[in-house]
């Protein structure tokens, strides 16, 4: 279960990616530098696009990690461009990957600590799939495709959910 639920998350930062190509297109054909679009946020109070991006990675790559018992590679959080973005979760996804589904025995037993947790809790690694990392990273990616949409990117539900892998009846 682990494997795929860290799969999952992999594949909708890949979808990000794709979003990234459309907005590329939108901004080249009104005339702007894509860039802007990195710092552009939904509310005064809200973080910008590049924040959700890193976010969304920092909880795929930690996930990752703690539940197959490593340490989360660290990212600088210094991405200003939409290179920046591709790389980042580039790397992310690299790492995902590279964690195969052997190394998830026993996540579910695993304690996870949170930094802003109170000193000494912990989560077990069930609970911190499910009650973390998934929640977090859809809420992410969505404000990101949220950003993107609300500038005018041509980007829909289809975008959001990535391939879909239909069987034959």
């Amino acid at each position: 279960m682990h494997y795929e639920a860290v799969s999952q998350c992999t594949r909708m930062l890949r979808n990000i990616g794709t979003w990234l190509d459309k907005a590329e297109k939108h901004a080249a054909a009104k005339t702007f530098d894509v860039n802007i679009l990195m710092t552009d946020r939904l509310a005064p109070d809200m973080k910008p696009f590049i924040y959700q991006v890193q976010s969304a990675c920092d909880y795929v790559k930690g996930a990752a990690a703690w539940l197959s018992g490593q340490v989360p590679p660290k990212h600088e959080d210094n991405e200003q461009a939409i290179g920046d973005a591709r790389a980042r979760i580039q790397k992310t996804v690299a790492f995902a990957e590279s964690v195969s589904e052997a190394q998830y025995a026993g996540a579910s037993d695993r304690k996870v600590s949170l930094l802003s947790a109170a000193s000494g809790e912990h989560l077990g690694g069930k609970d911190y799939l499910l009650q973390i990392t998934i929640p977090n990273v859809y809420f992410h990616v969505a404000i990101a495709y949220a950003i993107l949409r609300h500038n005018g990117v041509d980007i829909g539900k289809m975008d959001f959910l990535g391939p879909v892998n239909w069987i034959d009846p």
